[in-house]
């Protein structure tokens, strides 16, 4: 069975480009205009990967998906104005698991694609054991995370950099490490979507952004995860 794409975008030459090219790929892919009916059709279908425009009629992609994230797990890429670093990180804030400024690139879109959808179908043995780092523990086969007790909900790509991190806890992991490893993709030194991410589980894990104690910055390196917080 074709993976399946949902591309919402009402731009539709910029549409249709990006699914024929998707479509070259193998993939199968369904384009929606409107933000309120892709709501519903992420609703009633299960699709693979979700690629998301903020600027929509009906409502913006922002609110598609704050409002499909409770039940959809699968990827989300957000589309965002080129050097709108503000919307790179609402789009994180609401879900999203990572951002492509425009003009979309198609190629770059597919790597994106492709390693959202790998890492989906990668799922950690049931054998696997809890990592547990100070207060926090990570179920790995469930994919559940908790902080003293209390469960934190996740995204997927929140979920597999919280665990990256963890596995190395006491051990300085450099940023570009970090993105060739999870991302898979080449470092340029400017894509900030790790930086961002860290900075939305020190939220989700009650870590303090100005002097964290669970997820320290090592200036001009990486970070680090500390044993004990």
């Amino acid at each position: 069975m074709k993976t399946h794409i949902l591309l919402v975008e009402d731009d539709q030459p910029l549409a249709e480009m990006v699914r024929e090219f998707l479509v070259e790929q193998g993939f199968d892919v369904t384009i929606e205009s409107d933000g309120v009916r892709a709501i519903d059709r992420i609703a009633r279908r299960a699709y693979d990967a979700v690629v998301l425009d903020i600027g929509l009629p009906g409502t913006d992609g922002f609110n598609v998906c704050r409002s499909v994230r409770p039940k959809y797990s699968g990827p989300i890429i957000v589309l965002t104005a080129r050097g709108e670093e503000i919307d790179e990180v609402i789009a994180l804030e609401v879900g999203a698991d990572d951002f492509m400024a425009k003009p979309v690139r198609p190629r770059a879109l597919l790597a994106r694609l492709k390693v959202h959808l790998r890492r989906g179908d990668l799922a950690p043995p049931a054998s696997m054991t809890a990592v547990i780092v100070g207060d926090v523990r990570i179920e790995a086969s469930s994919r559940t995370v908790s902080v003293a007790g209390e469960r934190v909900d996740l995204t997927t790509a929140e979920f597999e950099l919280l665990l990256y991190l963890a596995q190395r806890a006491g051990s300085v992991v450099q940023r570009k490490d970090i993105y060739i490893d999870l991302l898979q993709l080449p470092y340029d030194g400017l894509d900030r979507s790790i930086d961002l991410r860290v900075s939305r589980l020190r939220r989700k894990l009650n870590d303090d952004p100005n002097q964290p104690t669970r997820i320290k910055s090592i200036r001009g390196v990486g970070y680090l995860m500390a044993k004990t917080a």
